[in-house]
């Protein structure tokens, strides 16, 4: 398992660095992990370094020191399948969390441009206007918001009102302070928004609008550079979304979220209510208001910020 993979080539301009994403995802999940968790002995005061020193975790992976050295320095093209697989069993790292550090070790060469235009297929169009009575959206890459239905404008607001760079989660939570009204867990919802973005800066570093939007981002909100900075990253497929309508008042919805099998990076993600409870008639009366409902969803939507 000790192998010595080669120095990868510089990142194309205007595109995230995968050395540095991979040296710093390595550092941190390395930090947050204490002696004691992985049956090591603590030497208290004499540590000189947050968490696991490199040593202790080179031994617990199976790998010499120089090597994992070399990978967590950002030079991890050509490790193996095998090794990756140990350090991420040494980091204890989540299923999320391995498939990003493979995207990051070994980025795949993409047939398409990063930055094209993401397609929504008609038939999906039509899904989301027959889904009657409950909020459906469909998110691509880079938290992009694609299509909606009624409802989701109902509850979310009509972001056909928006500008089409400003149909994207990440903007919506971090620059428009009427979102930090809406969600009651804000920093749940914000922590979801950037480990998604994680994933996707992983899986495709060399996307110009990914790289533009998290400069973006990093510059008007300290928020924002905050929970880029932890690298955390994480999926989410399903929960609790809490929100605070300005018609009906608290919503307790349950996501659901669903991978397009001919698109991965596309996600279909529905909101319903558990059956004869309180969040299911404010749905039921957001509904029957129809265009009304709507256009209170699109005040939220559209307000601007200071």
């Amino acid at each position: 398992m000790d192998e010595y993979p080669e120095p990868v080539h510089e990142p194309a301009a205007g595109a995230l660095d995968p050395r540095a994403e991979l040296s710093e995802f390595l550092r941190t999940r390395r930090a947050r992990l204490k002696p004691e968790d992985v049956g090591l002995p603590d030497y208290g005061r004499y540590r000189r370094v947050p968490g696991l020193r490199r040593e202790e975790l080179a031994q617990l992976a199976g790998v010499s020191v120089a090597y994992y050295t070399r990978l967590e320095q950002g030079n991890g093209r050509h490790v193996s399948a095998e090794v990756l697989d140990a350090i991420a069993r040494a980091l204890r790292l989540s299923d999320a969390e391995h498939a990003h550090l493979t995207h990051l070790a070994k980025p795949k060469q993409k047939k398409k441009p990063a930055g094209r235009a993401q397609q929504v297929r008609d038939p999906l169009r039509t899904l989301l206007d027959t889904m009657d009575g409950v909020p459906a959206i469909l998110v691509g890459r880079r938290s992009d918001i694609l299509a909606w239905n009624r409802m989701a404008a109902a509850v979310f607001g009509d972001w056909a009102e928006l500008p089409a760079r400003e149909q994207n989660w990440a903007r919506l939570v971090f620059l428009r302070p009427e979102y930090r009204d809406l969600f009651v867990d804000w920093e749940h919802k914000a922590s979801d928004v950037v480990s998604q973005l994680r994933m996707d800066a992983g899986s495709h570093p060399n996307d110009p609008r990914l790289s533009a939007l998290v400069g973006e981002l990093s510059v008007k909100s300290e928020e924002f550079r905050r929970l880029w900075a932890t690298h955390d990253v994480k999926e989410k497929c399903h929960g609790i979304q809490r929100l605070h309508h300005p018609l009906v008042g608290e919503l307790d919805l349950r996501l659901e979220s669903f991978h397009q099998a001919d698109a991965h990076e596309q996600m279909l993600v529905t909101y319903h209510a558990e059956p004869n409870s309180p969040s299911a008639e404010a749905l039921r009366l957001l509904a029957s208001w129809g265009a009304d409902a709507t256009r209170a969803g699109t005040s939220t939507a559209s307000a601007r910020t200071p």
